[in-house]
């Protein structure tokens, strides 16, 4: 079945909120294999929220609507819709009595407005709010239906869950599955992995692949259509394993596994412990690592060494190097690891340092420079990395590489 998704607001087309409703509901729905193929945002201007709606309807089989079912004048989009199918306005009897205990329970005087809420076309099948006041609505309009979902994320989706997804399923069943793995990958730009399997994509039917860039790096989304999940997972699997075998190098996680989830999985399997000396990240690549419950059976601590005399102090960092070489330089950031990993007598120690600016940059160290190096029982790795972007992207950038480093350095893979 053909879904269109429709978010009403003006709120929305300011900028002033963020549209999580059509995400919510695309996901969901293409798990229970009904396929979404249009998403539409439109203000709380009459006119244009019924051009919108009554296109909608000319190609898709159901349309579903998130927002403007509220008590203000602004709340527009049942009425657009009941005008479309030509249906009058009648009050939903139960919804009006749980809206009346509510502000009775709550002790709060209810204004004329709120019958508003409580009003829905004549004839049209209604799913009861359970976490607001406002009814969700279901119209089937020559063989199309017409659906409206309150706005707030809260009661949108208690009210997707609980209702909605079993009347699709009792009307249409389940015909198919749409089911996704996702592959992680970090330290390969977006055009060389397309390169490297471009072949596939070119090719690509069922399953169909796609190339989405985060901050933690490139994702391969491989998806596939099917009668069931056992069997969607057995159409992706030889695409997988194909992918593995030409950049499995770069592929660090599967379904968004967090990167300090998987360097902490692997810290506990070698029984291994780790420190962290940081500057230019201020304590990010602790805090990431320390996000994990039960990371301090593997990190012992850290030091924050944004000055030279705490590098020297605490870390050993040799005075000498500091003034010929600089904070941010290899030899400093080789001291930093593999003297917090003296100091915390730990098995692995890594240390950041460099520019995150916007300023301190200069034409030999400009701003982005970081060296990072990882110190263990098979010896001390120092990379020179230039990030862009700016002062938090840069940090969150440089914690990503480091953690990418100890999980190869943890992998008996090459760090450099």
């Amino acid at each position: 079945m053909r879904v269109e998704l429709i978010t009403t607001g003006s709120e929305l087309l300011l900028g002033q909120i963020v549209n999580t409703n059509s995400a919510y509901m695309a996901s969901h729905l293409n798990d229970i294999g009904f396929d979404v193929l249009y998403q539409t945002t439109v203000g709380d201007n009459y006119n244009r929220m019924k051009k919108v709606i009554e296109n909608a309807l000319t190609r898709a089989d159901i349309v579903i609507t998130t927002g403007g079912l509220g008590p203000t004048q602004g709340d527009i989009t049942k009425y657009v819709c009941a005008e479309i199918t030509g249906k009058k306005m009648v009050t939903h009897e139960e919804s009006k009595k749980r809206m009346y205990d509510h502000f009775k329970e709550k002790d709060i005087p209810m204004t004329e407005n709120n019958l508003r809420q409580v009003l829905v076309p004549d004839g049209a099948d209604v799913f009861v709010n359970y976490n607001g006041i406002a009814p969700g609505i279901v119209q089937n309009y020559d063989g199309k239906f017409l659906i409206n979902l309150p706005g707030p994320p809260r009661e949108m989706k208690n009210m997707f869950d609980k209702s909605l997804k079993p009347f699709l399923k009792d009307k249409f069943g389940i015909e198919h599955v749409i089911y996704s793995v996702v592959l992680d990958t970090f330290d390969i730009g977006e055009s060389f992995l397309e390169t490297e399997i471009r072949d596939l994509i070119l090719k690509q039917h069922n399953p169909t692949l796609a190339l989405l860039v985060r901050p933690s790096g490139v994702i391969i989304r491989i998806t596939a259509k099917a009668n069931s999940i056992e069997e969607a997972k057995q159409l992706i699997k030889p695409v997988e394993a194909e992918i593995y075998s030409r950049v499995g190098q770069y592929i660090y996680a599967i379904d968004d596994e967090p990167m300090e989830n998987v360097v902490g999985h692997l810290l506990l399997a070698k029984k291994m412990t780790i420190a962290c000396a940081e500057s230019c990240t201020g304590g990010l690549l602790t805090s990431r690592l320390t996000d994990i419950a039960g990371s301090s059976a593997y990190v012992a601590g850290s030091v924050v060494s944004y000055s030279n005399q705490v590098k020297i102090e605490q870390l050993h960092v040799d005075a000498t190097v500091l003034q010929e070489k600089g904070a941010v330089s290899e030899e400093t950031a080789k001291y930093m690891a593999e003297g917090i990993a003296a100091i915390m007598k730990t098995d692995i120690g890594v240390s950041v340092t460099g520019i995150a600016g916007p300023g301190g940059g200069t034409a030999e160290k400009p701003v982005g420079l970081v060296y990072i190096a990882v110190t263990g029982s098979k010896g001390t790795y120092v990379v020179k990395n230039l990030f862009s972007g700016k002062r938090e992207e840069i940090k969150y950038r440089t914690t990503q590489k480091a953690l990418n480093m100890i999980r190869l350095y943890l992998e008996d893979k090459s760090v450099l």
